[in-house]
């Protein structure tokens, strides 16, 4: 009954992590950059991907030094007080939950005294499955996040039932349920972090960021984001706050006049030519760019003085140098590391002093990483009397080096009332020292490629030394492939992560424009923003600076492009094509979802014929993510000879073989050829899971004028597809042997896509 009861609770607590990273956007985002462990009294060990770590500016952040941690503690407020806050702030939406329903957690953050109180129902009604959340902290139990998958969200589908007004209404109406409401304002330059990822399937969203803001200023940490979805119901909310304690603000009339900073700023102006590594997660390609990077610092907005990552100065930091890490190759450790050799490498390096805490290896699995590396994962758990800590190790299978370590022994020994904290941090000089010592142990064979850390390093009291070595081609800083390390205070490892990306082929530098017309464009473009934000490198973690950060091109997502001469902006929707009326609105919301790709939108034609490979992929990529090359390594199978697994459709084609939508007819599949309005049928048939019914065509009468073209074998297919509204008659007539066109796939995509989410039909990659 144990079990029974730690595994329920588990699987509530899945759905409460996925529902709250899938729906963080914005500045929110670096918390999950950071993301490190997940600590979980049941003992769930779940891995994290390296987390990308941007070398954009040269203040670099801290690498994997935020940990989730949830663990159930003994605690004054019970489950039923939380359901009774909960209900109380949502009256009568979820009356239909009992008691039984829902868990309950409670715990900290590590460094963090605030406890938060974590309420999480899961059901299934009707045959379908609700699961939500609600996150209370402090004592007042203030509510911090939200989040909401109804049963029944068809209305919520593309096209949406609201505007994005009505949508920014309701959300403006929730907001105000909470305190101090009146002081936040909308962020207009919100960056949606997934908006290739919304499938056809799944409810439409709108996302709303606010700010709060102090003296007519935002204050930078301290942000609310509202999801609602396409029937105007919110679905979603978050509340990154720091606002818990007494704070205290710079003197906002104070502020220096920001044309005598901006021209501070211009003054010291400088760029750096750098790679830039930039991967469509959807296609799996990784290109490099060269691009143009300002090393402009951020300006205390009340004494003038520069900020850095440890502190205000008076002078600005000096100018950086590529050095080395070491001055020619080092030999691998091994070759071709084994699995008992990777779980000796792992005993050993995780092995901890205590008696009542004990290292469980759960599983070794060999696979390839994001980058297409082919490693050896290690997870493993921590076991102690009131549960457990886990997280994973992984190992480069081609050389037996750790390219991804994060050490959770210092938390479990706390937790656990062992192990003591150094009562003096070691130097700046004898952390770099440490770093150098563990990366030449356990990750030699990289290191040739690495340079020495660039700029400010980063140093926090609890944690210790976080320190960044980029990469280096050509010369050039590769911003986006570095190798971060953590070290503790007492100089032990902490940290190892190696995120080397196999790029193909370099741009050559000679194409680039010079660094004069680059410098003139970016100060053409150059702005400050006035925040409020906390100095991290102070003893006062209470108080907020008056900060001004230089803006370019109006958006902090712009970068410049070093052989265009051109600003590209992640924030920038994809151009509107011309397509013919009746499907203009499916056509363009499908290309900005990234489920159509259409190449120069000055030159799509809407009416122009799909071949069956592009109708296969818009098909499955409204319904299912796709993610190719080093994301689709767990399907090895090949069902046509033509189409291998480095064909750049071999994981559509495979994905709909194995939900039945395409037959394993033949050696070849024809992906060039055109798609007839026949053949799209029986594909949207056998989608909706409805071939068995669609075979028996003697039962069906088709009653337009062309039905005698109408293959025998697919007459019932085709009367489906009809009467389900999917496909439709002109003239009455079918037209079985047209060939399909962009608008008429993309309508008919959409009406499929409302049929799959009432039967329930989820097609998993």
């Amino acid at each position: 009954m144990e079990i029974f009861t730690t595994y329920r609770s588990t699987i509530n607590l899945v759905w409460y992590i996925i529902g709250m990273i899938t729906n963080i956007r914005g500045d929110f985002l670096k918390l999950i950059k950071k993301l490190g462990v997940i600590t979980l009294s049941t003992g769930l060990s779940i891995g994290i991907l390296t987390p990308y770590v941007s070398a954009t500016s040269l203040e670099n952040e801290q690498p994997n030094n935020v940990q989730i941690q949830v663990s159930q503690v003994e605690s004054v407020i019970t489950k039923g007080e939380l359901i009774k806050k909960f209900k109380e702030f949502f009256p009568n939406q979820f009356s239909f939950l009992n008691e039984s329903d829902f868990d309950m957690w409670s715990g900290r953050y590590p460094d963090d005294d605030t406890i938060r109180y974590d309420l999480n129902f899961h059901k299934f009604e009707n045959g379908k499955q609700i699961y939500g959340g609600v996150s209370f902290v402090g004592e007042n139990l203030e509510i911090e996040s939200f989040h909401y998958q109804p049963a029944n969200a068809v209305d919520a589908l593309f096209p949406a039932k609201v505007t994005k007004e009505q949508a920014k209404e309701a959300a403006l109406a929730f907001l105000k349920k909470f305190p101090q409401s009146s002081d936040y304002k909308l962020q207009t330059d919100l960056y949606e972090f997934y908006p290739s990822n919304q499938l056809l399937t799944e409810p439409y969203r709108y996302s709303f960021s606010f700010v709060r803001m102090k003296n007519n200023v935002p204050i930078s940490d301290q942000q609310i984001q509202v999801t609602v979805l396409g029937n105007g119901e919110v679905s979603d909310f978050y509340r990154y706050s720091n606002n818990y304690g007494t704070k205290t603000y710079d003197d906002v009339t104070k502020v220096l006049p920001k044309n005598e900073i901006l021209s501070k700023v211009k003054e010291n102006f400088a760029l750096d030519l750098q790679y830039s590594i930039d991967t469509d997660y959807r296609t799996g390609k990784t290109e490099a760019q060269l691009v143009y990077q300002p090393t402009s610092y951020r300006v205390h907005a009340l004494t003038g003085d520069w900020v850095t990552m440890n502190g205000l100065s008076s002078e600005l930091p000096k100018g950086f140098e590529i050095s080395p890490i070491v001055p020619q190759g080092l030999q691998p450790k091994q070759t071709n590391i084994s699995l008992e050799e990777a779980k000796a490498l792992a005993n050993k390096l995780l092995a901890i002093d205590s008696k009542d805490i004990t290292l469980r290896i759960d599983s070794i699995d060999e696979q390839k990483n994001h980058n297409g590396q082919e490693v050896i994962s290690i997870n493993y758990m921590y076991e102690y009397r009131n549960g457990g800590t886990g997280t994973n190790l992984v190992i480069d299978k081609r050389t037996g080096e750790i390219i991804q370590y994060h050490d959770i022994k210092s938390e479990v020994l706390r937790e656990n009332n062992e192990g003591e904290k150094a009562t003096q941090a070691i130097s700046k000089e004898e952390a770099l020292n440490q770093a150098v010592k563990y990366l030449k142990e356990f990750a030699p064979s990289y290191l040739h490629n690495y340079a020495m850390p660039i700029g400010d390093y980063s140093f926090d009291e609890e944690r210790g030394y976080y320190f960044f070595f980029p990469r280096v081609v050509n010369g050039l800083i590769v911003n986006g492939d570095q190798i971060s390390v953590s070290i503790s205070n007492d100089g032990t490892l902490l940290g190892l992560t190696v995120n080397q990306v196999d790029i193909k082929s370099w741009p050559s530098v000679e194409k680039v424009i010079s660094e004069e017309q680059a410098t003139e464009k970016f100060l053409e473009n150059l702005d400050l923003d006035l925040n409020y934000v906390i100095d991290e490198s102070s003893k006062n973690k209470d108080h907020y600076n008056l900060v001004y950060s230089p803006v370019f091109n109006e958006s902090v997502w712009s970068s410049f492009d070093a052989i265009t001469g051109e600003w590209t902006s992640l924030t920038k929707n994809k151009p509107e094509v011309i397509s013919p009326k009746w499907s203009e609105k499916e056509l363009n919301h499908m290309i900005q979802a990234g489920i159509i790709n259409v190449g120069d939108a000055k030159t799509f034609d809407g009416n122009a014929k799909v071949t069956k490979g592009t109708a296969l992929e818009v098909l499955m990529r409204s319904m299912s993510h796709i993610y190719v090359g080093s994301y689709g390594e767990r399907n090895k199978s090949q069902s046509f000879e033509n189409i291998k697994p480095d064909h750049p459709l071999y994981q559509v084609v495979e994905l709909a073989v194995s939900q039945g939508i395409l037959e394993k007819a033949g050696n070849n599949f024809n992906l060039d050829e055109g798609l007839t309005r026949e053949e799209l049928a029986v594909w949207y048939i056998r989608t909706l899971g409805l071939e068995e019914a669609a075979k028996s065509q003697g039962i069906y009468q088709l009653n337009f004028a062309d039905a005698k073209d109408v293959k025998p074998e697919n007459i019932g297919y085709v009367a489906l597809a009809q009467s389900l509204g999917l496909i439709t008659t002109n003239n009455n007539k079918f037209n079985p042997k047209q060939e399909v066109t962009y608008a008429d796939l993309a309508v008919s995509t959409v009406r499929l896509a409302h049929e799959v989410y009432k039967k329930g039909i989820q097609i998993y990659y």
